[in-house]
């Protein structure tokens, strides 16, 4: 075992999306880094996670597109999926991304050490590198980002063959004829409508009594859920699974709803149950450092309560999202660096690549009135957008969630081609407070699809100009 080393100013337990931003702003603010992560950086979203998913989700929207070329009035050969190109474009795009990051933390001399990190005092750390090495770090400040787990549910026949998490499901080497999706919130349904587009015949299997729990808002979900029923997915909820057994060649899933036991054979199943902060094993509990449940328990700076030790991402729970583990690691480098910032989760957006596309920043309709905000709802069809109608996505709308009063834009929440983009807008006005009447005199370019954002706006007072309304109550 080499001495302690002191010649870092901040070290960084993992190298996800929170920690290796947190290691790149804080060299940028001038401090001396070291980064540890067990695998490659980029963490659980760049390896295994949302970049390979979306690499799929986009292929896959290409191939429907395709499929469909003759509403467009294009012919075009039978459009099929090739596996084997499609992986390597997969494996291609994660690895040019990971390798960019690599560059980065090297350009700002970022120390890099692969090794599985334990915290041993509140100032240091011991590295094991997997082949008899080890060593200790010790720094005046650190930031845990250790990430998440997949979270497995305790049911009987799990780690049978065919039986996947979502990182086995990134690997594709043939199409299951019938795929049972344990899990209807985002992962789930987001790897449904991958292996749809391919060709499975897909049934999903949520627990709660609805589709996206907490994810957006409720009108949405349920709107979603009819979509995919009318595509010829079957969606079921209430679905509790007891147990998976082997039928011959096939897998046996055995599920509970509204108090019948109902039975569905399949080639493969996917677990996608959600993730677990993932806490355990790295001395955190030994020292004494405070958790809620799993996660990390911190305050509004992220600061833990041990001294000079911070947190971030997954592991200090909340929303699991990549976008928000960065927010994180950049309010936690200016903190480990002499700043003072405090998080602001107001307006972190939830995207979610289905087909359509759902996005959501802000409050729900559910929680605001639960908050005792008196609200009003406005919202616009997707398909009374020309810009919609031109690409022949028209599912969809975008739904505003204002304060009565003074159109105080509370949520955003919307479905539809290309939502997960346009939500920034969405995002922003609940981040500066803005109002509808601030969103309704934005000049908006034509014909675009953030114009539904536009149209929704107007409807807080009754002035949308592409669908009916009733007079407007006043002037804008």
């Amino acid at each position: 075992m080499t001495a302690p080393q002191h010649s870092a100013d901040v070290a960084i337990l993992g190298g996800g999306p929170g920690g290796y931003v947190a290691a790149l702003v804080a060299a940028q603010r001038g401090a001396r880094v070291v980064l540890i992560e067990k695998a490659r950086v980029g963490g659980t979203c760049l390896n295994v996670g949302c970049i390979p998913t979306k690499v799929l989700t986009t292929a896959m929207g290409l191939l429907v597109e395709a499929k469909r070329a003759g509403d467009f009035g294009l012919a075009m050969p039978q459009a099929a999926a090739d596996l084997p190109a499609l992986m390597a474009y997969k494996r291609r795009t994660v690895e040019q991304l990971v390798s960019g990051v690599e560059q980065l933390l090297k350009a700002r001399r970022i120390t890099l050490i692969q090794g599985e990190a334990k915290l041993i005092r509140p100032d240091t750390l011991a590295i094991e590198n997997g082949k008899g090495g080890r060593q200790e770090i010790s720094v005046p400040r650190i930031i845990l980002a250790p990430g998440s787990v997949t979270a497995m549910p305790p049911i009987p026949g799990s780690d049978l063959p065919g039986v996947v998490t979502s990182t086995g499901a990134l690997e594709i080497e043939t199409v299951p004829a019938r795929l049972v999706v344990v899990g209807g919130g985002v992962i789930g349904l987001e790897f449904a409508c991958i292996y749809e587009a391919l060709g499975s015949q897909v049934t999903v299997l949520e627990m709660t009594s609805g589709i996206l729990p907490g994810a957006t808002d409720e009108a949405i979900a349920k709107r979603l859920h009819l979509l995919l029923r009318r595509r010829g997915m079957d969606v079921r909820t209430g679905a509790l699974v007891q147990r998976i057994e082997r039928a011959g060649e096939t897998l046996r899933v055995f599920a509970e709803a509204a108090g019948a036991e109902t039975v569905m054979d399949c080639e493969r199943v996917l677990l996608a149950t959600g993730r677990w902060p993932n806490t355990q094993g790295m001395g955190f509990a030994e020292l004494g450092l405070r958790l809620n449940g799993r996660a990390i328990a911190v305050d509004e700076r992220l600061a833990t309560n041990l001294p000079n030790v911070w947190a971030v991402g997954d592991a200090i729970g909340g929303w699991m999202l990549a976008h928000k583990a960065m927010v994180d690691g950049r309010v936690a480098a200016e903190n480990v660096t002499g700043g003072q910032r405090a998080v602001d989760y107001r307006s972190v957006p939830n995207v979610i690549f289905t087909r359509p596309e759902v996005a959501s920043a802000g409050l729900t309709e559910a929680q605001a009135r639960a908050a005792g905000t008196e609200v009003k709802v406005t919202q616009f069809p997707f398909s009374a957008n020309p810009r919609a109608r031109i690409l022949g996505e028209t599912d969809g709308q975008v739904r505003l969630i204002c304060e009565a009063g003074s159109g105080r834009v509370l949520g955003v929440h919307m479905m539809g081609p290309h939502a997960t983009d346009l939500i920034a807008e969405g995002a922003l006005a609940v981040q500066l407070g803005a109002t509808a009447d601030d969103l309704a005199w934005t000049t908006h370019a034509h014909p675009t699809l953030p114009e539904a954002m536009l149209e929704a706006a107007l409807g807080f007072r009754e002035a949308a100009i592409h669908v009916h309304s009733r007079q407007p109550k006043d002037t804008l």
